[in-house]
């Protein structure tokens, strides 16, 4: 299968907002090479023995993604990452980041773009996704990696998120493994909005939780979950999927019947909670705790606004880099 490489040199400071302007172009999952430093808290997470050594952090970073341009695959039913017009799709890009220009110091812009293989880019980045602590007691482990360092009460979830997009990782989920630790009690149902490769949903059984169901747009994330799931041997009993756009899909709404669940959860974009919170408005219910993540900084003001618009109460602000999460009920 071919695939078309798009990497643009940025600055490590624009890279988280690249990334949002490339999300909104339907663009799914991105590649970073940045030359920070780790830090100390990150050293410690990582159960490698010896740390790579890079050259002197200049500020400047590559942002890679992959695109199916039309034409190129005919037979493939992928619905990832496809462009019908590569020339147009550039020009978005370009225009995106001649937006992004007018905030932040994007660097020198430059994309550059080259034909490519699967195999060049599906499993090359499994050599850099190692065992890693999300929390004080949960290890994120690759499926493929043998975990060495483990003490008597650490959760260790396995995880491979295949080209769905979610290895745990990001801070993003990091604050909404915080906010779900807080409130998750023995009999607690969640609705996991935007599932991804399932690893809030796991990590809210392991947790506790009695019941979680995940739902997703992309069949790719929903194939991911039920893979995660057998692996780390949680039943279909205690979790349940579904395919469909929750913004779109009224009958997915009325199934899903919000209003049963304790905790709504969605670790999306912020794009994507403003519109989520005007449907949850009238469906949730006034016991039920809405978490919301992935929310950049530049963001978050509206964002705010626009929760408390449908009558939203912000009970719990947590900030972690640029990325902020909201606790609410109505």
């Amino acid at each position: 299968m071919k695939w078309t490489k798009v990497e643009i040199i940025t600055t490590t400071e624009a890279v988280d907002l690249i990334y949002v302007m490339l999300d909104d172009l339907g663009i799914e999952g991105i590649q970073i090479e940045d030359n920070i430093p780790l830090t100390q808290e990150e050293k410690d997470m990582m159960f490698i023995d010896f740390l790579p050594e890079l050259p002197e952090d200049d500020g400047t970073a590559k942002v890679n993604f992959y695109v199916d341009v039309k034409g190129n695959n005919p037979d493939s039913d992928n619905e990832s990452n496809k462009v019908d017009d590569m020339e147009a799709f550039i020009g978005l890009v370009r225009e995106g980041l001649d937006d992004l220009k007018t905030r932040i110091d994007i660097g020198e812009g430059k994309i550059t773009i080259e034909d490519t293989e699967d195999k060049d880019w599906l499993n090359n980045w499994k050599a850099f996704f190692k065992p890693f602590r999300v929390a004080e007691d949960i290890i994120i482990k690759p499926t493929w990696e043998t975990l060495q360092d483990k003490k008597d009460d650490d959760i260790v979830i396995e995880i491979d998120p295949g080209t769905a997009f979610g290895t745990g990782s990001h801070e993003t989920t990091r604050l909404c493994i915080s906010a779900l630790r807080k409130y998750i009690k023995e009999n607690t149902t969640i609705l996991d909005v935007g599932c991804g490769s399932g690893i809030l949903s796991i990590i809210s059984l392991k947790l506790g939780a009695k019941h979680v169901t995940g739902v997703d747009i992309d069949k790719a994330a929903i194939t991911a979950t039920y893979e995660n799931m057998e692996v780390n041997n949680v039943s279909k009993d205690s979790m349940s999927v579904y395919l469909g756009n929750i913004l779109e899909d009224e009958d997915l709404v009325d199934e899903l019947d919000i209003t049963t669940y304790d905790i709504v959860v969605a670790n999306i974009l912020a794009d994507v909670i403003m519109p989520l919170s005007d449907i949850l408005k009238d469906k949730i219910s006034e016991k039920t705790l809405f978490i919301s993540s992935g929310i950049i900084d530049i963001k978050k003001d509206e964002v705010k606004e626009r929760l408390e618009a449908n009558g939203f109460s912000i009970i719990e602000v947590v900030q972690m880099g640029d990325w902020y999460s909201y606790v609410c009920k109505k």
